[in-house]
């Protein structure tokens, strides 16, 4: 398993929090693609204005584009304009689930379409 990858394991269970970016305190997607890969979470990227290409050149600033494969970030069109990150693990995706209010693991494919996807290890 990728480094990114066990990292992010090892965050299921964390509670959710819209901004979160501490795992002691609560993570959004955006601060488990933070705490996952050990890099400062992006600012100003404007995920709810479900500008993709806004969102991907804020990834782009940090990471390097490859294919979806374990340790990678993915970026997922969650819903009419609202985007979402996770990170993909050899079985699924680790993110963080608003709805179940907690960094969760979901097996298989993402359901949403995937719209990018950036090298989480350095």
């Amino acid at each position: 398993m990728s480094a990114v990858a066990a990292a992010a394991a090892a965050l299921i269970g964390v509670r959710f929090r819209l901004h979160g970016r501490d795992p002691a305190h609560g993570l959004d997607c955006v601060g488990l693609v933070a705490a996952a890969t050990g890099r400062a979470a992006p600012t100003g990227y404007g995920w709810r204005s479900g500008d993709a290409a806004k969102a991907a050149a804020a990834l782009d600033a940090q990471f390097q584009r490859t294919t979806d494969s374990p340790g990678a970030v993915l970026l997922l069109r969650a819903g009419p304009g609202q985007l979402h990150l996770a990170i993909r693990v050899g079985d699924g995706i680790v993110h963080a689930d608003a709805g179940l209010r907690r960094v969760a693991w979901r097996p298989g494919a993402p359901p949403w379409p995937v719209l990018g996807c950036w090298k989480g290890e350095g």
